[in-house]
C-alpha cells in the first residue's frame, strides 16, 4: 500500500528512562501503561539495570552515542505527541535528553525525577541531580516527584500538605510549569497529591483512597506515564493527572492480593486494556 493513502496514525508517547529487569517500574512499566491506555509507546533506554522486587543489585549506563541515537532515530521517524523521562543516571545522560527536547520540541514533557527505588535504592548520581533540576526542570510540562524527593530538592522537611504546598511552590521556581506532589508517604487513610501550576495561587488538591498492598513497586514511574498516555491523547493537564490518578489507583487496587516476587510487587496495568486509538494525521 502507498503509504500517501494512509491517513490515520497512532497517538504516541515517548518513554526517556531505565530498563527494570523485573518488569515493574521503568521502561517496561511505562510502555504497559501506554498500551493499556490505548496509545503507541515508544522508547528509549537510558540504563539497564539488574533488580527484582527487593532492590536493585546492579546499573550499566547505555554508551552516550547508543543513547544518542535512540533519541534521533525516534523522534526523526515518529510523531510525537508527548514525551516522558525516568531514571536519567549520570550527567552525559542528562545533557543528551536536554538537547533532544531543545531541538526536536515535543508538546509534553513529564519529569519523573526518579532518584530512588521504591526498596530504598540511589539511582542517580550527584551531579545528574543537579543537570535535571538545572537544565530539564525548566523544559518540563509537569514534574512528578514524591516526598522523599522533593524534601531532598527543596530542603523542606515535608510532614503536612502544608509543607507539601510549600515544597511545591518552591519547585515552581526552577521553571517548570506545573508540579504534581505526590502526598502517598504521608500517613492517613486518604491520600491528598497536590497540582501546582504556575500562575495559579491555589494547588489543585486530588483525594484518594489508601490501598493497603506490598505491590507498590513502579507506581511512580506508572503515575507519570499514565499522564503521559493522557496528554497523548489530547487531554489538558488538569484532565491527564486526574485521568492518570485513576488509573494508578485502580492499578494498585487490582493488584493488591497478587503474590509478584518477595518484595515490592508490581501494580496490575492490564485491568482494563483499551485497543489503540486512531486519529488523523497531520504530517502528509
Amino acid at each position: 500500500m502507498d503509504k500517501t493513502t494512509l491517513i490515520y496514525r497512532y497517538p504516541t508517547a515517548l518513554t526517556i528512562a531505565g530498563s527494570d529487569s523485573c518488569g515493574g517500574a521503568g521502561i517496561q512499566a511505562d510502555l504497559k501503561t501506554f498500551s493499556a491506555m490505548g496509545v503507541y509507546g515508544a522508547s528509549v533506554i537510558t540504563s539497564i539495570t539488574a533488580q527484582n522486587t527487593t532492590g536493585v543489585r546492579g546499573i550499566q549506563a547505555i554508551a552516550p552515542d547508543v543513547l544518542k541515537g535512540q533519541l534521533d532515530a525516534v523522534f526523526e521517524d515518529l510523531n510525537i505527541d508527548a514525551v516522558k523521562t525516568g531514571m536519567l543516571h549520570n550527567r552525559e545522560a542528562v545533557g543528551l535528553v536536554v538537547d533532544a527536547v531543545r531541538h526536536y520540541c515535543p508538546h509534553w514533557l513529564v519529569v519523573d525525577p526518579v532518584m530512588i527505588s521504591t526498596s530504598g535504592s540511589r539511582l542517580l548520581q550527584d551531579d545528574a541531580i543537579e543537570s535535571i533540576v538545572s537544565d530539564l526542570f525548566p523544559l518540563a510540562s509537569l514534574i512528578t516527584p514524591n516526598l522523599d524527593e522533593a524534601a531532598y530538592l527543596t530542603g523542606i522537611d515535608i510532614r503536612s500538605a502544608e509543607k507539601m504546598e510549600e515544597a511545591g511552590m518552591r519547585l515552581l521556581e526552577t521553571g517548570c510549569r506545573a508540579v504534581l506532589m505526590k502526598g502517598g508517604h504521608l500517613p492517613g487513610d486518604c491520600m491528598v497529591d497536590l497540582l501546582c501550576i504556575k500562575g495559579q495561587k491555589t494547588p489543585l488538591r486530588l483525594l484518594s483512597e489508601r490501598i493497603d498492598t506490598e505491590n507498590t513497586h513502579g507506581t511512580g514511574c506508572t503515575l507519570s506515564s499514565a499522564i503521559t498516555a493522557s496528554l497523548a491523547l489530547g487531554k489538558s493537564l488538569q484532565e491527564a493527572v486526574t485521568d492518570g490518578k485513576a488509573y494508578i489507583s485502580t492499578a494498585l487496587r487490582t493488584g493488591a492480593d497478587v503474590y509478584v516476587g518477595a518484595g515490592h510487587g508490581g501494580v496490575n496495568h492490564f485491568f482494563a486494556p483499551k485497543a489503540l486509538v486512531k486519529i488523523k494525521r497531520t504530517d502528509k
